[in-house]
């Protein structure tokens, strides 16, 4: 059986304009004239509708870009935020609809009772709110379609009240219009709250997306124009109420629309229909969005499941019910329009900035109706400020409430198949930063260690990892290469395979901060070369190849090559010699050996820096360590040394061991010194490619029996230290 679907007249426009036109239309905006004067009473109609106009824009703007299923508002901002702040939003929207129904039935009530004569307390407002509202849950219940066709009945009787107010006579004229305030009015935020509920009447027809037949040109067409023709309403109403009707009557008596217009029964009707058919659109969207936020697993399942053709979501309605009720026991209308107000701002800003978040990073929106990107912007920060000067105490609980909600759903990790917006606007970002680092000149106080880790698989030798992670800590840049040899390849490279995840079966972890690419290469040497001389990014280009020290490699002349070619290329080189049965120990000691001279000294202490503010290496204790042979100068040693300690605000200890005598080697000075250090620093000298082996050899040499080792071989860019010093 062909399911009956909605158009934009019907299923957009109709609810719309109904709920704009609704409680606050007839029981609060003669009052809040009263109060507040014309100019004020316009400001106010203009600020609610400065939000209300720039969200639908944005609505509009998303909907004729991709398809909006069940969800309205909701849909939009999780396909284009993500599920954990649609997710958040989306219940937020639904508590603010389903309060929106105890709004308008409190409104009837009042109204209701009022009219035959019963004292409006708030028990008897309870009561009856809670009898319409179960006849108007049974009716929504029963068909949407029946919920509906009543409202085009609603619509004619609350058009012939506008036409009965506008062409009544009474003796209530004012000597003077009412332009300004009256003596003891109330803030302009406090009306201004209680007054946004009416502007948000679009959201009925947004929320019925899932059962428009062409939501793409429904949404759009229905929304502006609901928003349009309720802005043009209101503005009448001010300035009659403003220029016909005496202030003290308009603050004071409850009655002022049926004493005033020409056919008072017709008011009623218009009251009672407005705040029903209000009700019937709050009633229809609420549990529309709670059912697609249970399809995308964010709420249980049971919200999923609907009734009939057009799969109406009778669980999610009697939640709404529960709500709604829990709304008209407080039975205050104005505590609940500030209420709802609160729900609203918070959502359509949101909304907003999805708009103008996918108009400024989505490569994929291409809306039919296109709105600048200003006008998204203008929306959400209306809402924000607004949200601010509105009820301050109230805007921390939601957020509170909110934040919760949110870390909540970030925790659960839930992904959209179809992704979001957040991969282009980093992407985004990234492009403009790298534009504005472009012509920038280095600044060597402003460096930090862009790693190409060569570590052979993070679960073969997690050390390197470790080590890495340390030196880059949260302001570095790691790039992990597993290069795997295959010498049978044609070529000297096969297609990387990028964003490599977690090995599980070779016991790999995911490393957070750590990009690691899997690239198979013909010769591990040649990829090691290829890689430093092509890889990166103008002003990010990578600056530190961090590798194992090769004490046992089968090709010596190779190792020594890549070494020779790192520095040619002006990397700084770190190769770690790592003791397997020391480890890094219990990370207490760093200690840094300096010849008196050269750059490798700059390097070790910016990196002796960055890993001390690692954690796990916070306190380790650091020392500077230099050999005294006969041509040295003690304080001279040690002034330099306290120079540069001082302009990298390293707190360490300055050790000159005396060697005049030549009574030790250089091997067993290091080996007494540093055999407890977690970890020394040590500069190598050049290579010479010719002598390989004995070159590894006596490196070897050195470091047998010591605990692990970081040798260091510094770029030029660290020459700039010592001028900066100078300066």
């Amino acid at each position: 059986m062909k399911s009956y679907k909605f158009g934009t007249f019907s299923g957009v426009f109709t609810p719309s304009i109904l709920t704009i036109l609704g409680v606050i239309m007839y029981l609060r905006l003669p009052w809040i004239v009263g109060q507040a004067g014309l100019f004020t009473s316009l400001a106010i109609i203009f600020l609610a509708h400065l939000i209300s106009i720039t969200t639908g824009l944005s609505v509009s703007s998303i909907a004729t870009d991709k398809k909006v299923k069940t969800g309205g508002t909701y849909y939009i901002i999780s396909r284009s935020l993500g599920l954990p702040i649609g997710g958040t939003l989306g219940l937020a929207l639904f508590m603010g609809l389903s309060f929106s129904v105890s709004l308008y039935l409190i409104g009837f009530a009042e109204s209701f009772l009022s009219y035959v004569g019963i004292e409006a307390t708030i028990t008897a407002i309870r009561i009856t709110g809670t009898i319409i509202l179960i006849i108007v849950t049974v009716v929504t219940f029963v068909s949407t379609n029946l919920a509906i066709k009543t409202q085009f009945y609603i619509m004619a009787i609350i058009v012939l009240s506008l036409i009965s107010i506008f062409i009544g006579k009474h003796d209530y004229t004012p000597e003077q219009p009412l332009l300004f305030p009256i003596k003891d009015s109330m803030p302009f935020i406090v009306l201004f709250g209680i007054f946004f509920p009416a502007v948000t009447g679009f959201e009925a027809g947004v929320s019925m997306s899932g059962d428009l037949e062409n939501p793409k040109k429904a949404i759009p067409r229905g929304t502006i124009s609901a928003i349009v023709v309720g802005l043009v309403v209101y503005i009448f109403l001010v300035f009659f109420y403003s220029y016909t009707v005496d202030s003290d009557v308009l603050v004071n008596d409850p009655q002022v629309l049926l004493k005033i217009s020409f056919v008072p029964q017709l008011v009623v009707l218009g009251i009672w229909g407005a705040t029903l058919s209000s009700a019937f659109g709050s009633i229809l969207g609420a549990p529309r969005i709670l059912q697609s936020t249970a399809l995308d697993k964010i709420t249980p399942k049971i919200f999923a499941k609907g009734k009939g053709n057009l799969n109406e979501p009778r669980n999610a309605l009697l939640l709404s019910f529960v709500i709604a009720e829990a709304g008209i026991l407080i039975g205050e209308l104005d505590v609940i329009a500030r209420i709802v107000s609160m729900f609203f701002i918070t959502t359509y800003g949101f909304l907003n900035l999805s708009a103008a978040i996918e108009n400024w990073a989505s490569s994929d929106f291409y809306p039919e109706f296109r709105v600048p990107i200003w006008v998204s912007l203008l929306g959400s920060a209306a809402c924000f400020v607004v949200m601010i000067q509105l009820d301050f105490i109230a805007m921390i609980a939601a957020t509170v409430i909110l934040g919760s909600l949110f870390l909540y759903l970030q925790r659960k990790e839930l992904k959209l198949k179809s992704g979001d917006t957040w991969a282009g606007v980093w992407e985004a970002v990234i492009r403009y930063a790298l534009i504005k680092l472009k012509n920038r000149p280095r600044e060597w106080r402003n460096w930090r260690p862009n790693i190409i880790l060569f570590s052979g698989g993070s679960y073969a030798r997690p050390y390197l990892v470790e080590i890495a992670k340390a030196i880059a800590g949260k302001l570095g840049v790691i790039t992990n290469f597993d290069l795997i040899e295959n010498k049978s390849s044609a070529v000297l490279f096969t297609k990387a395979e990028k964003a490599v995840g977690p090995d599980e079966e070779n016991g790999e972890k995911d490393e957070e901060g750590i990009f690691t690419r899997r690239q198979e290469c013909r010769d591990i040497y040649e990829g090691m070369e290829v890689i430093a001389s092509v890889y990166g990014f103008t002003s990010i280009d990578p600056n530190t190849i961090l590798m194992g020290w090769g004490r046992h490699t089968k090709d010596p002349e190779k190792f020594a090559h890549i070494i020779h070619r790192f520095n040619e290329l002006d990397y700084n080189s770190l190769f770690l010699y790592y003791n397997e049965e020391e480890g890094y120990g219990d990370k207490s000691r760093i200690d840094i050996w300096w010849r008196g001279a050269g750059n490798n000294f700059s390097l070790a202490l910016t990196l002796a820096r960055f890993i001390t503010t690692n954690e796990d290496w916070r306190n380790a204790q650091i020392r500077v360590l230099t050999i005294k042979d006969q041509f040295s100068n003690t304080s001279l040693l040690e002034k330099q040394a306290k120079k540069f300690l001082q302009t990298f605000r390293l707190d360490a200890e300055i050790k000159i061991i005396d060697n005049t005598d030549g009574s030790k080697t250089r091997e067993e000075i290091f080996r007494e010194e540093s055999k407890t250090a977690s970890i020394s620093f040590f500069g190598i000298p050049p290579i010479d490619e010719k002598t390989a082996d004995e070159y590894i050899s006596n490196i070897n040499k050195l470091l047998n029996e010591v605990g692990t080792t970081l040798l260091i071989n510094a770029s030029s860019y660290f020459k700039e230290v010592k001028s900066a010093e100078e300066e």
